[in-house]
């Protein structure tokens, strides 16, 4: 199934609506039963329009992400001139079912290997909680990293976090992370997702509720 671009403003009434019409990265977690944020019972009721996606717009948390995003993406590309990094908040890709929505796009410059970015802020208050970050991503950022290589189809991504870790002593340190993904690496776990997305989407055709999915749980 061939990629769509479609113009779209991100965060616009019109992208919130197309977001019902498909499965999105933020989704991919849920329908996986990973996510701490949201169930897959949630994800569907959403889909078929029994419930309204809750607005976290107004939260200082998601606030801040949104406004720390470009920045963080424009220090990527201090960081990495390898890369052709380019910012497009008016698209969104499409394939069947699944769309991506990206907060940017990269391309090796040698090579014209095609990329994506993906940036997230995140707030911790425990080595436990750090040590989700060591070496690896959490399993519900990884599931949409999957989901963005399966709808596009392009050879690498970057995951960069900045974590805000405040310590008993109430001081807070800034930690910066970048996480590389090569699509060759993943294939296996690629096909797991596509066939539990497709599973998913065929409930929301059907209006047929599915299975409720109970995440691990998360001890902060």
């Amino acid at each position: 199934m061939a990629l769509e671009k479609i113009r779209l403003k991100h965060g616009s009434p019109e992208w919130q609506a197309f977001r019902k019409t498909g499965i999105g990265g933020s989704d991919a977690a849920a329908i996986l039963g990973l996510s701490p944020f949201k169930s897959n019972i949630e994800v569907w009721e959403e889909k078929v329009g029994l419930r309204e996606p809750e607005d976290i717009s107004d939260k200082p948390q998601v606030q801040y992400g949104t406004r720390a995003e470009d920045m963080l993406v424009k220090l990527f590309a201090l960081d990495y001139p390898q890369y052709k990094v380019r910012q497009d908040k008016q698209t969104v890709y499409r394939r069947g079912f699944m769309f991506a929505s990206l907060d940017g796009e990269l391309t090796e410059i040698e090579t014209k290997a095609r990329g994506f970015i993906e940036i997230k802020t995140t707030e911790i208050h425990s080595a436990a909680a750090l040590q989700k970050w060591d070496g690896h991503v959490p399993e519900y950022y990884y599931a949409q990293v999957l989901h963005y290589f399966v709808t596009l189809g392009w050879t690498f991504a970057w995951l960069k976090v900045q974590i805000k870790q405040t310590g008993r002593n109430e001081q807070t340190e800034f930690i910066t992370r970048h996480y590389p993904f090569l699509r060759r690496a993943l294939m296996e776990d690629m096909k797991f997702l596509y066939t539990r997305e497709k599973e998913f989407w065929g409930y929301v055709e059907r209006k047929q509720r599915p299975p409720l999915l109970l995440p691990p749980i998360y001890k902060e």
